[in-house]
């Protein structure tokens, strides 16, 4: 067991590799109640091209796999595990993303038997063709949910206007056509593949003793049985820098319509701490474009180009990335051109580095409040993690940020050949 201290911000967090693989992060929190764990795979709706487990050539798999995945392993032979987290006395859930499907749960109490039925059940698998049959009705039911939520449609619209080949263009649930050709042998097929425990990443976080959380995790680890570990080989299409297109609207059943703008990341291949830089960086220049306290945002408001719906948000993974500017405007074709002037006034002018200092005090602040939510650090440490960036070096990199660095990526971020616009309309 290794101990990582950050003095910076009085947190010790505890790690230490399993024998089959699987990583092992504590992070004891004295005075707090609550414990939350996450038991996450590096898996997520972009793996559908990939060579499995014990073979040799890749194979692509109908869209919405890891979504489905997520949603059967909660099913087992002898009932639903909700129900044993609810005897327990513990509230579970799960999410599927872009690149990890995570499991998790809280409880204040039997935290360690619920510890273990986490870990049991993510690594018990019991798929049959009949309950593979019934959960696509479910899948299915979700899947039009999200297709009439107006929300949901502008971010995949964005997305679909920016991507070629990506699958980030591909919604994380797939289609019906996609789930409809899902298979039992799939589910195992994927399951085997990316719920290595090499391929995976156990955090929990709460008032717990380190030593004893280990020696609880290795016992149960060490009575399962794994295949020997191998690399996993993903493949993803050439992606072109350019956007698809440069606008395009649909019309729905809303009452004010919806505007987004976005801009596709330049070059998506950084890792660990230039991956981290960049990402923060961007987040600080929109935020000192848009940001509430920005003389922009109350002109936008002032103009009745935006309400409260207004947000903005950059994010980067290995292999894509996007920023978003958008929410419900009564005059798309007015927000767009005010978007699109302030983008191109700034990039003439540059950033004032007191206001830089202002929004880096504010993000610092922000963070530091955001370490007393478990919920917060367990989900975005494994996030952090599976891209080789480092959650508590936030402070570090923020700190360390110039007004030549939020330039830079002022200008690298808002190139025309990657911007793109998504509009709804009220039908």
């Amino acid at each position: 067991m290794r101990e990582i201290v950050f003095e910076q911000l009085n947190e010790t967090l505890y790690y230490e590799k399993l024998e089959n693989g699987l990583d092992v992060y504590i992070l004891p929190k004295e005075g707090f109640n609550k414990t939350y764990a996450t038991f996450t795979t590096k898996y997520g709706s972009i793996d559908n091209h990939f060579v499995p487990l014990k073979e040799k050539d890749a194979i692509r798999v109908p869209d919405g796999i890891a979504h489905f995945l997520e949603h059967k392993l909660f099913e087992k032979e002898d009932g639903d595990v909700f129900q044993s987290f609810s005897k327990q006395g513990a509230s579970a859930n799960a999410f599927t993303s872009f690149t990890r499907t995570a499991y998790l749960f809280s409880s204040t109490s039997n935290v360690l038997p619920n510890l273990e039925t986490l870990l049991d059940f993510v690594q018990e698998p019991y798929f049959t063709d009949q309950t593979v049959e019934k959960e696509k009705g479910i899948i299915g039911q979700e899947i039009r949910m999200y297709d009439d939520n107006a929300d949901t449609r502008l971010f995949y619209g964005l997305i679909g206007n920016m991507y070629h080949n990506h699958p980030v263009k591909i919604d994380i649930a797939g289609t019906i056509e996609s789930i409809s050709e899902t298979t039992k042998e799939h589910l195992y097929q994927c399951y085997e593949t990316f719920y290595h425990p090499s391929n995976m990443l156990l955090f929990v976080v709460g008032p717990v003793n380190p030593n004893e959380y280990f020696s609880f995790i290795k016992e149960n680890q060490q009575k399962k049985q794994f295949e020997k570990e191998q690399p996993i080989q993903r493949f993803f299409e050439n992606e072109p820098e350019a956007v698809v297109k440069a606008k395009s609207e649909i019309k729905m059943p809303i009452q004010t319509p919806k505007c987004m703008i976005g801009y596709k990341a330049k070059k998506p291949n950084r890792k660990g701490n230039e991956l981290l830089k960049h990402e923060l960086t961007a987040n600080v220049a929109l935020d000192m474009l848009f940001g509430q306290s920005s003389p922009h945002y109350t002109m936008l408001y002032e103009k009745g180009l935006i309400d409260d719906s207004f947000s903005f948000d950059y994010t980067e993974e290995y292999g894509f990335g996007f920023a978003m500017i958008g929410g419900d405007t009564t005059d798309p074709d007015g927000f767009e051109k005010a978007i699109k002037n302030i983008i191109a006034e700034q990039k003439a002018n540059g950033f004032d580095e007191k206001v830089l200092d202002r929004i880096r005090k504010k993000k610092i602040g922000s963070f530091l409040r955001a370490l007393n939510s478990p919920e917060y650090i367990a989900n975005q440490f494994t996030r952090y993690k599976f891209n080789d960036m480092d959650l508590f070096a936030i402070v570090n990199v923020l700190e360390s940020m110039t007004i030549k660095d939020v330039n830079d990526v002022l200008h690298v971020l808002f190139e025309k050949d990657r911007e793109t616009v998504f509009t709804i309309m009220p039908k």
